[in-house]
């Protein structure tokens, strides 16, 4: 499995049953695609001091970047039927998907999204929608400069909280079970990303 130091020195990956190799063997487009998209990034100051309303900066950039090759936020209409008893079984939308394969940016929401979106992984993989999920968060190191850098963002501490989205959240709930029996790989993003760009 090779994943290009490009990536490994702006992200920390994780991997959870053989997810990367799945990505990158069943789907190799979709795999250059995130190569692409994760090797250019850079975590801009302008955009971690914008103040964002529904989404923030950081996640725009990487959902737009995906939506240029291709991908698009999706919703499924998903039910169960028993004996012609339909019974709703509705899942949230993803991101970003494009053939089969499921991408969810937590860049700064609470950490219970989390929840929600292995959940959702699971339901979507247990119902032959989905063959791997991938989540993009931050690294729990990069959590701590972003707390101790609170003021030069211009943002208040409260906005990098202890219970927003960040590795050290993530992976518990992954390794518990969280997403049963889906493959999830993740890219945190780690300090080394950030650009001074002002």
């Amino acid at each position: 499995m090779e994943i290009p130091e490009a990536i490994l020195e702006k992200f920390e990956c994780f991997d959870w049953r053989n997810a990367m190799l799945l990505l990158q063997g069943a789907h190799a487009d979709e795999w250059c695609d995130l190569i692409e998209v994760l090797s250019n990034f850079q975590l801009a100051h302008t955009a971690l001091a914008a103040k964002g309303k529904n989404k923030t900066e950081t996640a725009k950039l990487l959902d737009s970047a995906l939506y240029q090759r291709g991908w698009e936020e999706r919703a499924f209409d998903t039910k169960i039927i028993v004996d012609d008893v339909e019974s709703p079984s509705p899942t949230h939308s993803v991101d970003c998907f494009k053939n089969r394969v499921a991408v969810e940016v937590e860049w700064n929401n609470k950490d219970p999204f989390f929840d929600r979106d292995l959940n959702n992984f699971r339901l979507l993989y247990d119902l032959r929608v989905i063959d791997l999920g991938i989540i993009i968060t931050r690294t729990t190191a990069l959590q701590e400069w972003l707390l101790n850098n609170h003021i030069e963002l211009d943002r208040g501490k409260g906005t990098y909280g202890k219970s927003t989205t960040h590795s050290e959240k993530l992976f518990p709930k992954i390794l518990g079970g969280g997403a049963g029996g889906c493959p999830v790989a993740v890219f945190s993003i780690k300090p080394e990303a950030y650009v001074d760009d002002r």
